[in-house]
């Protein structure tokens, strides 16, 4: 009984982000235009309990399994992916925070994020490309057991809200993780300006001698854990290729011919509508087969993720370059949503791990190709 009311719970919880997205693909083009952060948008999702759905109910979360989590990110993706991309980033790094800090400071991030507070992952250097858990920015020892960091970090989506970021610096040449409380230590450069997903607002910020306390750092997980960021970037990107899936079947339906007959007659449309629906299927069921082995707690899902996410990373490209065409002219510009589908699909495949580097690593698993020393 208690696991059918677990599932009945869950499902709730994937109907109220369907029911939310809906709502939120209305103002979509507009935050893009205007590349402005869905504020509203979070907020609602916030207030909602969305964002703490994924702890355990102990700590206040609902408890949902990875798979709910997936579909949540996937229902948001399609009315608004930048208010999912944000929505994921800043749960993944307050999950983390919480997970891996020291139980003090577990619980003041735990209270900051049940109080509304923000948070977001600063881990990219503008030099380290997509090997952002390798900084090779180095923190500067400060004598009492602290230390400093100059430097900076990119693509850190929703950064203008964020009051804690997960940052990484590189400690005696290895990699060290910490939680940061905003300050004027940290500065934000407004320079997005991006082709999609203009919504996020991805800045650069910038770290002037900022302190990086010893009591923030990092500890060992207490047990085997998943990473939200690798489980939920392919259901972005999934959720982009449906959203362009499902304009292009509303415009073949509804756009007529010289003869007055329907788009969706047209054989070449047929025939590449058939490829694009089989393969966003098939990257669904791969999205989804990674899901089960993360509740499984199979470490599996590291190389899964990065097969997962070549696929909806590039369907969605393909969903939503089909609608354009489908769309004819009309569709180059901003009167259809397929130009706009077109650019935010661009995102995924450039998200680290890029497509291109998910398919070193997996090439190289199958091959057993070892790096060499």
């Amino acid at each position: 009984m208690s696991t059918l009311i677990s599932h009945a719970k869950e499902q709730r919880l994937i109907d109220l982000a369907s029911e939310l997205s809906a709502k939120f693909a209305l103002t979509a083009a507009e935050i893009d235009r205007n590349a402005e952060l869905p504020k509203d948008n979070l907020r609602e999702l916030f207030e909602r309990g969305l964002d703490t759905a994924i702890l355990p109910e102990e700590k206040g979360g609902a408890g949902i399994s990875y798979r709910t989590f997936g579909r949540i990110v996937f229902e948001i993706a399609r009315g608004c992916p930048s208010t999912a991309c944000v929505w994921l980033m800043n749960t993944a790094a307050a999950e983390s925070l919480i997970t891996l800090s020291s139980p003090e400071r577990s619980e003041h991030y735990l209270r900051e994020w049940k109080q509304g507070k923000r948070f977001a992952n600063a881990l990219s250097e503008p030099s380290s490309g997509n090997l952002f858990l390798n900084p090779v920015q180095e923190a500067t020892p400060l004598g009492d057991g602290d230390w400093s960091l100059d430097g900076a970090k990119r693509f850190v989506s929703g950064a203008e809200l964020a009051d804690y970021f997960l940052i990484n610096a590189s400690i005696d040449g290895q990699p060290a993780f910490f939680g940061v409380e905003r300050d004027d230590t940290v500065d934000i450069h407004d320079i997005w300006d991006a082709l999609g997903m203009r919504g996020t607002r991805s800045q650069l910020i910038g770290f002037r001698g900022t302190r990086l306390q010893a009591a923030n750092r990092f500890v060992e997980a207490a047990s085997p854990r998943q990473n939200l960021i690798a489980l939920g970037l392919p259901w972005l990107s999934l959720g982009i290729a449906q959203a362009a899936y499902d304009a292009l079947i509303a415009q073949a339906k509804g756009k007529k011919l010289a003869d007055g007959k329907p788009l969706s007659l047209v054989q070449w449309i047929q025939y590449e509508t058939a490829d694009v629906h089989v393969r966003l299927k098939a990257a669904k069921l791969l999205a989804e087969r990674l899901l089960e082995l993360a509740d499984e707690g199979s470490q599996e899902t590291i190389i899964v993720s990065m097969e997962a996410k070549i696929l909806a990373n590039q369907i969605a490209k393909d969903a939503a370059d089909l609608g354009l065409r489908v769309g004819g002219g009309l569709a180059f510009t901003r009167a259809l949503s397929f130009e706009r589908h077109l650019r935010d699909a661009q995102a995924g495949g450039l998200m680290a791990y890029s497509s291109e580097l998910c398919r070193l690593y997996v090439a190289k698993y199958e091959l057993g190709v070892q790096e060499q020393g």
